[in-house]
């Protein structure tokens, strides 16, 4: 918008024929219409009303704008951040790292499962990895089992036993649910690991030392796959 302002003491522009007016005015292109979808009539923008429209519409976009920023739901994927206590587990604590999409096992169904077993004296000393067995493709080979069998350790069944297909969970198993004798799975098929491994659980002088529950065991357990 061109603004020109007229002063009377101005001679040339005085004379509607002058030429000089005749230049600013066809120079000075049309102003366009202003509309307001919030009023009926169109509004002049120097009115009171007009500003006020415009005022009260930025607050109103800008509040609802900020609502919709700051009342988001968290989003439904978002997994436990703190361990907590399994139900009937005797004391095993979970925490799930990522969560399951599939369907959950019940006594009966046989499972796979990829594992990383570590202590959690000894300064977390890894004893057994499904990651770490490989098939002649180069494939990481599941560990396989019954669940409700009582051949795995109670700690491992009862972390399986609430989750879903695809999840990955981390569980810290206390002695009196982890390896009660030497038969009991999952058992590192490296011989220096399964007497490293057992010496260390069943030591007598630390159990005789009320070391026992500081013996306890951790595993990253990913839930592959059921077959009922």
């Amino acid at each position: 918008m061109v603004v020109v302002h007229c002063h009377a003491s101005s001679p040339y522009l005085r004379d509607p024929h002058h030429s000089a007016l005749h230049y600013l005015l066809r120079r000075a292109p049309p102003s366009p219409p202003i509309i307001y979808a919030t009023s009926p009539q169109p509004l002049s923008s120097s009115s009171p009303s007009a500003a006020s429209t415009r005022r009260t519409l930025l607050v109103s976009i800008a509040t609802t704008s900020f609502s919709s920023l700051i009342l988001s739901p968290p989003s439904k994927s978002a997994t436990n951040t703190e361990f907590f206590d399994l139900p009937n587990s005797g004391g095993v604590k979970a925490l799930d790292l990522r969560a399951g999409t599939g369907a959950t096992p019940v006594d009966g169904d046989q499972v796979a499962i990829h594992y990383y077993g570590r202590l959690a004296a000894k300064q977390g000393w890894r004893f057994d990895s499904t990651y770490d067995h490989k098939d002649s493709t180069g494939e990481p080979i599941p560990f396989v089992f019954t669940l409700g069998s009582g051949k795995v350790i109670s700690g491992i069944e009862s972390a399986v036993r609430s989750m879903q297909v695809g999840g990955t969970r981390r569980v810290i198993i206390p002695p009196s649910q982890g390896y009660q004798n030497t038969s009991q799975e999952p058992i590192p098929p490296n011989f220096f690991d399964r007497q490293r491994l057992f010496t260390t659980i069943f030591n007598p002088t630390r159990l005789a030392n009320g070391e026992g529950s500081t013996l306890g065991i951790i595993f990253d357990i990913e839930l592959i796959s059921i077959r009922h």
